[in-house]
């Protein structure tokens, strides 16, 4: 009994980790809404290396249209102007030689459908990648058994149990995804 709960654990830590990638993923899809989880894949060379942006400026959104990047080392406000164009994210960093401000365009439909589209696919890979977990339990729960480890009726409750836990971090995702979703058809 106490190696199902082992294996039951394991698939809920790796579950856990899927769902908390996916809030990350989908912070970084965007909305019409300034949110600075939109600049955290950018990376900025500074200080003879590739640094993540948070790591060397301050992101805020002070109004809903308007981020604001503020570099703790003016030095580098060249380097983090060219890091946000890199990225191709669609915006036009405003340089006033202190802070960067990135104004957020009204997206159009056609480009708020093709968030859409970019969410379910992510979503989709998440709930794979949860099912994955499930079947590595599953085969785990199985080779016990075979192994005469456990019995087949713990093998069964085993089981269970992991469907269980797929079926709970699988709406966990659903439920991110429908309210990434609602953000972004937000007018």
């Amino acid at each position: 009994m106490e190696m199902i709960k082992e294996v039951c654990q394991d698939a809920e830590v790796r579950m856990q980790k899927v769902v908390e990638q996916a809030k990350k993923d989908f912070g970084s899809i965007r909305t019409g809404r300034a949110n600075p989880a939109i600049l955290d894949r950018v990376v900025v060379d500074c200080y003879g290396s590739q640094m993540p942006l948070n790591q060397v400026a301050n992101v805020s959104a002070p109004e809903p249209r308007m981020i604001l990047v503020q570099p703790w080392d003016k030095t580098i406000l060249g380097e983090v102007e060219k890091a946000i164009l890199k990225a191709d994210l669609g915006f036009n960093p405003a340089n006033d030689g202190n802070v960067i401000r990135l104004a957020i365009p009204q997206l159009t439909e056609e480009r708020r459908r093709e968030y859409v589209k970019l969410l379910k696919k992510d979503a989709e890979e998440k709930r794979i990648a949860v099912r994955g977990v499930r079947r590595d339990a599953n085969e785990k729960l199985k080779k016990m058994e075979k192994n005469g480890e456990i019995t087949e009726d713990e093998q069964k409750k085993g089981l269970d149990e992991v469907q269980k836990l797929t079926d709970k971090y699988i709406a966990e995702i659903d439920q991110l995804m429908a309210n990434k979703e609602q953000e972004i058809m937000e007018v």
